[in-house]
């Protein structure tokens, strides 16, 4: 008996003994890795405090930029971004603050301000709150105007001392925040909607200013980052958005209305003339600037809203959009509509390319000016009779005169002075092929689209002379002329003079740019004299605006394929005539009637414009007019005056109406 209680109480003092080591040992580890944690966190605790953040809950929103604004040369606004704001709601902070309070005031309090000043449906609002209590973030409605926004801000302003009394100021209204971004706006509406183009979301442009400028208009989104810190309080981050550039074009308002106006009216005259469908398949017209390549104006009809440029019913009944959309037609409709047919569509320039060619002529030393020549009606070339323009005989002409009469014969025998090789140099000289590099989103190129070495033999040169057989865009003819009759000074065509920042500094002045001289001033002065003569003795009679002498050529080139009957007629010219101060040139592509072949169309339409842009312009009248045509003059200046006070009175109401947060 005592041996077993004596072994009894060996193996309780060696129980004991092993847990009395087994606590040293674990307090020993607790010493050492405590000591451990202590090592860790002196050395490395930048990197795992970082770790540490890494893994902790953050937010991110985007601060949208504003995009820059495009403005004429009088600083009239043409694009513009309006600010727009998103209604969010909070449901998990309305229903923490309601558990606080234990009631419903703020829940009842927020959904009665929300359903009062954006009419949302209680029922839709309440039953989302129900289903989705820790929700964040949800858009209650969308493209809310800064003057809607205002009427809510009330109910969540702190009011100032004495305000107290009138003030709608809710201490329950809680959890609504507005999500702010822009959305691109133009005031002009249709107004020079080939120039500027469209941009539907911000950093994203279709045409015109707007692609070809697309990154100096988009400003940099800024950020706003959160996250819960090691004492769980927000830390907040937030990286400013800065807003794009502002350009400031040449073009000026006024003049790109009247432009637009008249080939309107055109279009309008001529609907439904001849066959069903507008005036023209299509009319450009291009105003700009002799000595610098400024665009004063640019601009084909049809137009359309840049504010809304999918609706497309004023050109297309609803049966022939639906017929367009089962026929997969419809976006070549949409790409025609909003692409720049002054730049983008290609045709044969007809006899406004004459001077052109007598500038070869003179400039290449081939020709001196004195010649003359013998039309009969028709040349022989090669196996071909080729005819005069309108088919009868001219008998002898000088140079002057077979400019003024534009005589097919006389400058077919120009181009076999000139010969193949110098034809085929000046053409590149006068960047016919080449682009202009207009600051526009879509020029074409063309240099497959004239003529080479191999494509051009004695018949091709022989037509060549007079515009046939090659096509160009409006605004390779319109910059050639301008050299022509400038003193040789080819500029390179710009539509933007300035670029501004967001705080109206100055980051860039454009200036114009002088590319290369086509002729020397000399042969300048002589293509001056021969254009004059168009105007005064010859084919452009028609295009004098009264007061006015100015100098031009007309253009009538038959389309592919021959002998349908179809015409592109043209009207370039300069104004005044002996010192040109701007060009206008008129295209007009297969007019509307039975007899397309006559540049009366696009003649008519630039004396037109020229009769009013000319006295806008400030450009002194060289002639004396009669009292008739001082009765029209006066009618006319009246009816702009009325027109420019009626602009400005619907502007002045359009900004009384406006937010202050529009822009």
């Amino acid at each position: 008996m005592k041996k077993a209680l004596a072994r009894k109480r060996a193996n309780a003092r060696g129980i004991s003994t092993r847990l009395g080591v087994f606590f040293i040992v674990v307090l020993l580890a607790f010493v050492g890795l405590s000591f451990r944690l202590f090592a860790i966190t002196r050395d490395n605790k930048n990197e795992y405090r970082q770790k540490v953040l890494s893994q902790q809950s953050y937010d991110s929103k985007v601060i949208n930029a504003k995009r820059g604004e495009i403005l004429d040369c009088n600083g009239n606004v043409l694009a513009a971004s309006e600010e727009r704001y998103n209604v969010i709601l909070d449901t998990k902070q309305i229903r923490q603050s309601d558990e606080q309070k234990g009631s419903s005031d703020v829940r009842n309090a927020s959904v009665d301000a929300i359903c009062t000043i954006f009419g949302t449906d209680r029922k839709t609002l309440t039953d989302y709150m129900d289903s989705n209590p820790d929700s964040q973030y949800y858009v209650v409605k969308k493209d809310v105007t800064y003057e809607e926004m205002s009427r809510f801000l009330p109910y969540i302003t702190v009011p100032e001392a004495g305000q107290e009394k009138d003030s709608l100021y809710d201490s329950n209204v809680k959890g609504v925040w507005f999500e702010k971004y822009y959305v691109r706006y133009y005031p002009q509406k249709t107004l020079a909607c080939d120039l500027i183009g469209f941009s539907k979301s911000e950093g994203q442009a279709s045409y015109g200013l707007e692609e070809y400028y697309n990154d100096i208009l988009t400003g940099t989104s800024g950020r706003k980052y959160g996250y819960l810190s090691d004492e769980t309080t927000v830390e907040v981050t937030t990286i400013p958005a800065v807003d794009g550039n502002t350009l400031v074009t040449t073009i000026d308002t006024n003049v790109q209305m009247i432009v637009e106006k008249h080939l309107k009216n055109f279009c309008e005259e001529y609907k439904n003339n001849y066959r069903e469908g507008l005036g023209a398949n299509n009319v450009g017209c291009i105003v700009m600037r002799a000595d610098s390549g400024e665009i004063l104006a640019m601009a084909s009809y049809p137009t359309y809203d840049l504010n809304d440029t999918m609706n497309i019913s004023h050109l297309y009944t609803d049966e022939q959009i639906k017929q367009m959309e089962a026929d997969g037609t419809l976006k070549d409709a949409y790409d025609k509509l909003w692409k720049n047919f002054c730049i983008t569509d290609t045709y044969e320039p007809g006899s406004v390319m004459k001077p052109f060619t007598v500038a070869m002529g003179l400039e290449s030393g081939k020709m001196n000016g004195s010649e003359s020549y013998y039309c009969g009606g028709f040349l022989q070339v090669a196996d071909h009779k080729i005819y005069c323009h309108g088919r009868k005989a001219e008998g002898n002409l000088t140079v002057k005169e077979a400019v003024a009469k534009s005589c097919n014969v006389a400058l077919m025998q120009m181009a076999a002075q000139i010969g193949k090789e110098t034809f085929l140099d000046y053409q590149n000289i006068f960047n016919l092929g080449l682009k202009t590099n207009i600051d526009l989103a879509g020029e074409s190129r063309t240099d497959g689209l004239v003529f080479n070495e191999k494509s051009m033999n004695e018949t091709e040169l022989a037509t060549a002379s007079f515009g046939q057989g090659f096509n160009v865009t409006m605004i390779q003819m319109a910059a050639g002329y301008a050299a022509l009759v400038n003193g040789g000074y080819y500029y390179e065509p710009h539509v933007v003079s300035k670029i501004l920042s967001p705080s109206g500094s100055v980051v860039k002045n454009i200036e114009p740019r002088l590319i290369k001289q086509i002729v020397s001033s000399s042969t300048s002065e002589k293509i001056i004299e021969y254009c004059n003569a168009v105007v005064t003795d010859g084919t452009g009679w028609r295009a004098k605006p009264a007061g006015y002498s100015i100098g031009g050529k007309t253009g009538t080139a038959e389309t592919v394929p021959r002998d349908n009957g179809e015409y592109v007629v043209s009207f370039m010219c300069h104004a005044p005539a002996d010192d040109p101060e701007i060009i206008c040139y008129v295209v007009v592509d297969r007019p509307n009637v039975r007899e397309q072949d006559d540049a009366k169309y696009s003649s008519i339409i630039s004396r037109q414009i020229l009769t009013e842009i000319l006295p806008y312009l400030n450009i002194p009248m060289t002639e004396e007019v009669s009292d008739k045509e001082r009765e029209e003059l006066l009618a006319l200046e009246l009816s702009i005056y009325t027109n420019r006070v009626e602009k400005e009175d619907a502007e002045a109401d359009a900004s009384a109406n406006n937010p202050e947060g529009d822009n």
